[in-house]
C-alpha cells in the first residue's frame, strides 16, 4: 500500500494515528503492543506527536513495548543514538516498556544480547512485532541493512552487528527474517533527495534487488509506504 501526503506534517500525523490505532488494536487482541522504532530525522515529528493529545491519552502506554530496528554503537546518552532521539522526542514522557539496544557494548556482544532478549520476550515467535517503522536511505538502505552487507542474506539470526566503515559507525540491526515476520511494516519517506531511490525501490527492475529496502517483503503481514509528495515526485502517475 502506498499513501502520498501533501507535506511532512500530514505524513507525520498520519503515521502517529496509525501507531495509535495499531497499539489499541493489539492491546485489545493480545494484551500488549510491540513496536520497533526507526532512527533518523524523518520519524522524529511522528514520535513527538505521540506524547501530545489526543494520542497521549488514547494509547494504552503501560502495555506498549518499544524496541529498535537498529542502533549506532554509541552510549545511550550520545546524540547520535536512536534511543536517545526517541527518548527526547516522546519516551521519557510516556510509561511505555522500553527495550533498547546497548550500543555501549562491543557490536557482536550487543547483537547477541539483544537477540537473546528478543527471543525471550517473544518466546521464540518471530512474528511478535505488531509494527516495524522503517526509513529509507539514499543508497536504498533501511534499518542498518546496507547494500552488499552480509546481513541481507541472513536466514536465521534476528540481530546482527554491522561493521564500521570510514563514513559510518559500527551498528546493530534487526535482520530481514525478523522484520518480515512483523504484522505491519511501515516505511516513512520524506524529502526530494529520496525521490530517485524511492522510484528504484518501488518501480525498479530485477537488477534493483541489490537494494536492501527491496528485501523487506512481509511473510504474512502488511507493507505500507507513507511518503511525502516531494519524495514521490518520480513515481509513475505522480
Amino acid at each position: 500500500m502506498l499513501d502520498v501526503f501533501d507535506d511532512f506534517d500530514a505524513m507525520s500525523r498520519a503515521a502517529a494515528e496509525l501507531f495509535a490505532d495499531r497499539a489499541r488494536q493489539a492491546v485489545r487482541a493480545r494484551g500488549r503492543f510491540a513496536a520497533a522504532l526507526a532512527g533518523g530525522s524523518t520519524p522524529t515529528h511522528t514520535y513527538e506527536l505521540l506524547c501530545r493529545q489526543p494520542h497521549r491519552e488514547r494509547i494504552p502506554w503501560e502495555d506498549v513495548h518499544i524496541f529498535w530496528g537498529d542502533e549506532r554503537c554509541v552510549a545511550a546518552d550520545d546524540p547520535r543514538s536512536n534511543q536517545h532521539m526517541a527518548r527526547q522526542a516522546f519516551l521519557d514522557a510516556m510509561p511505555a516498556q522500553i527495550h533498547p539496544i546497548d550500543g555501549a557494548l562491543a557490536p557482536d556482544v550487543a547483537a547477541l544480547k539483544y537477540e537473546s532478549e528478543l527471543r525471550a520476550f517473544a518466546h521464540g515467535d518471530a512474528g511478535f512485532l505488531d509494527l516495524v517503522l522503517l526509513g529509507l536511505g539514499e543508497d536504498g538502505h533501511t534499518a542498518s541493512l546496507f547494500p552488499g552487507d552480509a546481513a541481507l542474506n541472513e536466514a536465521q539470526r534476528w540481530v546482527l552487528p554491522v561493521a564500521p566503515t570510514p563514513n559510518r559507525l559500527a551498528r546493530i540491526t534487526l535482520t530481514p527474517p525478523i522484520i518480515n515476520h512483523a504484522r505491519q511494516i511501515v516505511f516513512l519517506v520524506s524529502g526530494s533527495s529520496k525521490a530517485d531511490i524511492l522510484r528504484r525501490v518501488l518501480e525498479g527492475q530485477g537488477n534493483e534487488d541489490v537494494l536492501p529496502a527491496r528485501r523487506i517483503q512481509p511473510t504474512s503481514g502488511e507493507l505500507r509506504w507513507m511518503v511525502e509528495r516531494k519524495a514521490a515526485a518520480n513515481l509513475a502517475g505522480r
